[in-house]
Order: C-alpha cells, then structure tokens, then sequence
C-alpha cells in the first residue's frame, strides 16, 4: 500500500526532494507541497512535465498553515519537512502539528538526497542566511576561473512558471530580462554575469548537473539559506556569522553543514565581537573537530560619499527578514561614514508594509523585496514616499536596473579580506593538486 505523503517547503528543497526521492516512485503518493517564507507562492502546481507519469494533473502546492487539513483530509502518513533556515524550536514546532494531525515528522538525509557530479564539485554553504557566503562563492569563482573552467549552480529559486524554469542558465543582463528574474534571483545570478561566467539555477538539478557539467572542469555549488549542498561534494565550504554566536548550533540545517565541512570561515570578525566570534570558534570545535577554521575580515566598500546625508538603508531581503538579522552591510556603512539613517517603516507601502508586520525585529531597515512586478513597484513607492538625501543599498546588485526611483543609489557592497583570500587560494591549490 502506497505512504501518502505531504511536502513541506519553500519553492527550492522542496522540489529536490520530491525529483530525487519520490518522483516516479511507486511506493508513495505525495498529495500536496506545503509552502512558507516566500511571497506569492502558493495556489499553484507542481506541473506534470516536472512531477512525472504518477502525477499526470501535478501536485497542488497550499499554505503551511492548511498542513493539519491536509493531513486529515488525505489520510497523510508522512510530513517531509524540506526548507531551510528554521529555528530547532520551530522545527520540531512543526513536528508536533504534523504528529497531532495523524503523520509521521520526517527530515531526509543528505546521503538521500544529494546527487553525484562527474565532475568535482566545491559546495559553498552557511549555518544561517546572511553569513557572507555569497561574497565567497563568487571569490572562488574568480580564484579557480583563472586556472580551470569553472561553472556555477545555484540553489534554487523558482518563483515564477516553474516548467518554464525547469533548467535555466544565465551568462548575459539579457538572461535575466528573458527569465523574468526577481530582485532575489538578479542578487545571485548577477554577480557572476559581471565576472563573464555561467551559472545554472532552476527545478530539475539532474538536469542542470548534467548540462554544467558538459561546460565546466570543476562545479561550484553555491548554496542558499542554510541548507546543505543538492550535490556530493568533493570540498565543503562552511561560512559563519559571529553577529549570531550560537545559531551555528540551533539552526537547521545549518548545524548540519557545520557537522559535514571540511573548512568553517567564521566571517565578519571585523565588524563582530570578540567574543561572538570565541563562541562560534568554540561550537565549531566541539561539533566538528576535523573542520579547519579560518577567520576573515569583511571589508566594505560605499561607492560614494554619505557623510552627514540621510539615507534611506535597504539591505538583502532574505538575510533581514527570515535571517532575523536586524541589519546588514549598508547599515554598519552608515554608521561608518556618518550618514544618518532615516526611518524606511514610515514610508512602507502594501506588502512592504506586510513584511515590517511579519518580521518585528526589523526597523529603520528597508528589506530589498521584490518577488514579483506588483512588490517591486511597492519597493519603488516606498523609497520615492521617503524624505532624504539618498538611497544607501547594501544589496549584491545595483537596484538601479530593476527600480526606478526619485533619489540617487549609493552602492554599498562586502568584499572579501586580503588574508582570508591568500588562504583561499592556498586551499584551492591544494584542492586542485589533488583532484
């Protein structure tokens, strides 16, 4: 007799999971994806392109918060649980509803889960969103780009037609365009377009596999959230987060990519408390005692002069609202360089408004949200609502291309310390002598 089962996700994990573990799998019938954390994507489906000969209709995808009714209504068995940086209080908060609704609570391994490249891969991940692994992913790319041919993939974020975003890849500004990109995907894929490389994002990550690896003498996988690598890899890069001492140890699956590295970089120590950063070395220690530990600065670079004006602070959306982090690169620019910081929630319209009242901890901070026409035109409303000098934008890619807006954009952006990257390139030697 078939398990019914009911996926618990976010648009990314979720999909995997079902494409590796149950697709085309007899033994279950998985009735329904669950979704949370990001706007605007529910009330659509797992198309059958994607779902496969047991699916011919798709899988319906409905709020978390419909995850009791569902159980009871399908006589569900299983609850997957397959997003990523969730607190282990809420976690296991997540279980007990699952469980008082009829099903089992299940978290799938990574042995499970993870699919084997031809090619050798270098996993970049974190214990919380917001760490700086992006800055390093990107730095590794440039690093290995001037010895071997590297591709990128990114994890997942198919929040638009999900067949047409089955595997995409992105080598110009015009990808971008073509693929409807929101301001969250042009924050990852953008970068990499500067530095004249390829990255492959999408749903299907066979597929984007086998197609990166046809491009690239070496894959790096660079992650998103917390959550620990679609692919085996052959060296595992762990980037931590001193602001939030501890969290390497009360996160999922974040703890879990601390447990499995091969290198933790506790990152920010420039910028963090000395003892935050002890903490972090500490847990680290304990949790994986064969990891090597780096320490880096995180320099940060403003791209023009702020002194004395009053900013408008926005900050990437996702390490803000369900990263918890209060603040992020522009906000510490600021603050730097004697700007005043003005308050965005006066300003805030429509969802912006909505995501100030769903994340209290935010609150002179504009989180960069734009996951749709309607968001970005609300983003765009509330900067222009604004009374100051100048936008000060602690974002991965220049605003300007994707808002319009009534005041000038200053860039404020991460970069990665001069120490930490001789140490980098030295691994990556090494990594390079070996394979």
């Amino acid at each position: 007799m078939k398990k019914k089962v009911v996926i618990m996700g976010a648009a990314g994990r979720d999909f995997h999971n079902f494409n590796v573990v149950f697709r085309d799998n007899e033994e279950y019938e998985v009735v329904a994806f669950t979704a949370t954390q990001i706007p605007n994507i529910t009330g659509r489906k797992y198309p059958p392109e994607l779902a496969g000969k047991l699916y011919p209709e798709g899988i319906p995808i409905y709020e978390e918060e419909r995850l009791p009714e569902i159980i009871k209504e399908h006589g569900v068995d299983e609850a997957v649980f397959s997003y990523s940086d969730v607190s282990y209080n809420k976690v296991m908060h997540k279980g007990a509803i699952a469980n008082a609704a009829g099903a089992s609570f299940k978290l799938l391994s990574p042995s499970q889960t993870m699919l084997k490249s031809n090619k050798p891969v270098i996993a970049v991940c974190a214990v919380r969103t917001g760490c700086g692994k992006s800055q390093f992913s990107r730095k590794i790319f440039e690093l290995l780009s001037k010895k071997v041919k590297v591709v990128a993939v990114r994890h997942p974020m198919p929040y638009g037609d999900l067949a047409k975003q089955r595997c995409q890849r992105f080598a110009s500004y015009e990808d971008l365009d073509k693929h409807e990109c929101t301001i969250e995907e042009r924050e990852e894929y953008e970068p990499y377009i500067d530095m004249h490389g390829i990255v492959y994002a999408g749903v299907d990550y066979e597929e984007i596999l086998r197609k990166a690896e046809k491009e690239a003498d070496i894959i790096i996988w660079d992650g998103g959230n917390n959550d620990y690598p679609f692919y085996k890899p052959d060296l595992h890069i762990v980037i931590a987060d001193p602001h939030r001492a501890g969290h390497e140890r009360s996160y999922y699956p974040g703890e879990l990519n601390a447990m499995m590295a091969d290198v933790v970089i506790i990152n920010k120590v420039d910028t963090a408390k000395e003892e935050g950063v002890k903490k972090v070395e500490d847990n680290i220690k304990e949790i994986n005692p064969k990891a090597k530990i780096l320490k880096a600065t995180s320099p940060i670079k403003v791209e023009g002069d702020i002194k004395g004006k009053r900013v408008i602070v926005i900050e990437d959306g996702p390490t803000i609202t369900h990263g918890e982090m209060p603040y992020g690169a522009a906000t510490i620019a600021a603050q730097q360089h004697g700007a005043a910081i003005v308050d965005a929630k006066k300003y805030a319209v429509g969802s912006i408004l909505e995501t100030y009242k769903k994340y209290p901890h935010l609150q002179k901070v504009l989180p960069a949200m734009g996951y749709g026409k309607q968001q970005i035109k609300e983003l765009e409303e509330t900067i222009n609502n604004a009374d100051c000098d100048a936008v000060l934008a602690g974002t991965p890619i220049d605003l300007r291309r994707v808002i319009n807006v009534n005041k000038p954009v200053i860039r404020v952006r991460y970069g990665v310390g001069e120490e930490i990257e001789k140490e980098l390139e030295k691994i990556l030697d090494e990594f390079l002598e070996k394979i």
